[in-house]
């Protein structure tokens, strides 16, 4: 029987939020992530991860305990769905036999097998969303798409797509991840925001990983701003190195361009190895 929808509702009024996604198991840079987030003196009740904090990296186990620890909010990603039902793949949705399916079948067994039953029992408890109002703004976290955990949205996908997602939803901001770019899009007073994965570099040619920073001003209009951050992906890619897992994994940490663009629609893949820019 299929699990039901679970929405968490918070009550986040006012102050300054961040939001990241894709940790994927790398310890290195959530630390980094939680030094930049006590630097700007914003709390955990005002932090919010889009999920898949289990992923490619060597540290699953150590990111899930020390995302515990830091208290922040938390959606279920497809990598925590799949591994809190013992499935035996990691449900990203990526083409049967293409390159990142064979890449899985590497690092997901890794995560289960590392992987404690507190963290198990922390990922069962996670909820498919969450929601909030932000001064008079209806906000909404999921992972892919309020559809489809899984559902890849970037940038050049066509509005009409994510309308849906907001007349469906009844929102106004949607917070978004699992693409691993950064981005926003905005039509109709509707806004789709994705800060990017902290995990993995986006693609642009850098080891910069991306998060996002939103805030109200005096008139409670929306405004935010995608910031990034380098921190040591070398001893993550050597870690995963170490611990025998996707080589090609390991060589994006340090190059910042990913293996293959198969996931990618033609305009985010025609911006391959091109370092990002946001006004």
């Amino acid at each position: 029987m299929e699990r039901s929808k679970i929405t968490k509702h918070i009550d986040i009024a006012e102050g300054k939020l961040l939001v990241f996604g894709g940790v994927y198991s790398n310890l290195q840079a959530l630390e980094k992530m939680e030094a930049i987030a006590q630097t700007l003196g914003i709390p955990a009740h005002r932090t919010i991860c889009t999920g898949d904090v289990v992923g490619y990296c060597a540290q699953p186990e150590e990111v899930v305990q020390k995302v515990k620890s830091w208290g922040i909010h938390s959606i279920a990603g497809n990598v925590e769905i799949q591994l809190r039902e013992g499935e035996e793949d990691c449900g990203c949705d990526f083409t049967d036999g293409s390159r990142c399916d064979s890449f899985s079948k590497q690092w997901y067994p890794y995560a289960q097998q590392k992987l404690s039953a507190s963290s198990i029992k922390w990922m069962e408890d996670l909820p498919d969303f969450i929601q909030f109002e932000f001064g008079r703004h209806k906000m909404l976290v999921v992972h892919g798409s309020y559809f489809h955990t899984s559902e890849f949205v970037f940038k050049s996908t066509p509005w009409l797509n994510k309308t849906l997602n907001f007349n469906k939803s009844e929102t106004d901001v949607i917070l978004a991840g699992h693409c691993g770019l950064p981005f926003n899009d905005s039509q109709q007073d509707k806004l789709w925001l994705n800060p990017g994965v902290i995990g993995m570099p986006a693609n642009d040619g850098t080891t910069r990983v991306w998060y996002m920073l939103i805030d109200l001003d005096k008139e409670s209009n929306l405004s935010f701003s995608h910031e990034h951050f380098t921190y040591n992906h070398k001893k993550a890619a050597d870690l995963m190195q170490q611990k025998g897992l996707t080589p090609e994994y390991a060589k994006t940490l340090n190059t910042g361009i990913w293996d293959n663009c198969e996931i990618l629609p033609l305009e985010e893949t025609k911006a391959q190895a091109k370092p990002l820019h946001f006004n």
